[in-house]
């Protein structure tokens, strides 16, 4: 199984968070390659100054090109919530999986209508960088669960 998270996001190996990305990843290989691919240039960064609209706008574009030949599933707060066995199930059976992090402004409608799910963790805000741990430790929690690990017990 291979697992991509495409985070808007400025890559930044110093971050208090890269062990713990790097850990969850780590443990994870023997069920899945779990790769974490963070974006961000120069148009994301001029649109996030000029307008939110075209800030989603530009998330989109960067985003376009990976959705194909995967399982798609944007990380948005309205979407639906999920319990770490419900999580597992959705993750069941797949070869390709690709989440989806969006800027500092969400997501446009437009992107959210080619992902095939949306998932929420809460009402809440988290920074990019807290939600991208959360996500790996649950896609570690779903692949124990799958794979009869007592991880999530």
């Amino acid at each position: 199984m291979n697992i991509k998270v495409f985070a808007i996001d400025k890559h930044n190996k110093n971050e208090i968070y890269e062990p713990l990305l790097k850990h969850y990843a780590k443990i994870a290989k023997p069920f899945a390659k779990v790769e974490l691919v963070d974006i961000f240039d120069k148009k994301i960064a001029k649109a996030q100054e000029q307008s939110p609209a075209l800030a989603k706008a530009s998330y989109t574009k960067a985003f376009e090109n990976y959705l194909k030949n995967s399982y798609t599933i944007a990380l948005t707060p309205n979407g639906e919530e999920l319990d770490s066995f419900g999580f597992a199930k959705m993750l069941q059976n797949r070869h390709n999986v690709s989440f989806f992090i969006g800027g500092a402004y969400g997501f446009e409608e437009k992107f959210l209508g080619m992902c095939q799910r949306k998932v929420s963790f809460g009402k809440i805000t988290m920074s990019h960088k807290l939600v991208k741990v959360v996500l790996l430790e649950q896609i570690f929690r779903a692949l124990s669960i799958n794979n009869n690990h007592p991880y999530h017990k």
